[in-house]
């Protein structure tokens, strides 16, 4: 989400590469081909969460991640994600888990297709943990485009909150090796866990 991206802009319209072709056509690939039981995805940016970038021009947003603000069909970078979870859905890769960061706060983020605009996926989750040592930020306005459900979250009082106030965060993830359990951890500076989460496999 970082090496094949195109410039920020309004996010709005057909295509616009954020994943990039070459990239998408191998993550859809690589997960319909993989036998694990859980798919792990290590994103760099979260996929419901609106991360602004100034406007393009005056009253017109320019959008940093996936999400554009506009909580209607897919468009612009959001195109590609909903070509990566229809392909899913078609080849019945299930237990697929996003895991991310960027946006400098802590949350945990269930999408449903029975809430989204685009609805041709499988619900799944997305746990979002950081920054480890910068400033805190957030929470982020959500994006409906997805169905994405707020959970759970955790953000400072005010925005750049200082590493030293304690709203820096780091995920765990632990599988069970007998039963596939799959748990996740979103834990506070000192290691203490803020939210934790089971997930069965399907």
């Amino acid at each position: 989400m970082r090496s094949y991206r195109g410039a920020n802009d309004d996010n709005l319209g057909g295509e616009k590469p954020f994943l990039g072709r070459e990239q998408l056509d191998w993550l859809k690939r690589e997960l319909k081909d993989s036998q694990a039981q859980w798919k792990v995805v290590a994103a760099d940016m979260p996929i419901g969460l609106g991360v602004p970038d100034g406007e393009v021009s005056p009253g017109v947003a320019r959008w940093e991640a996936v999400a554009n603000g506009d909580p209607g069909l897919a468009q612009g970078r959001e195109l590609e994600i909903a070509e990566l979870l229809a392909h899913l859905r078609k080849h019945q890769v299930r237990n697929h888990v996003w895991l991310t960061a960027d946006v400098h706060y802590c949350a945990a983020h269930h999408y449903h297709p029975d809430r989204a605009a685009f609805q041709d996926f499988e619900p799944f989750w997305e746990f979002v943990a950081g920054p480890l040592n910068a400033g805190s930020f957030g929470p982020n306005v959500l994006d409906k485009t997805f169905g994405p459900e707020v959970v759970f979250q955790k953000a400072p009082p005010a925005q750049n909150t200082s590493p030293f106030a304690g709203f820096q965060f780091f995920g765990e993830v632990q599988i069970d090796g007998q039963t596939a359990e799959l748990k996740v951890i979103l834990r506070d500076l000192d290691g203490v866990a803020v939210y934790e989460h089971n997930l069965q496999p399907v």
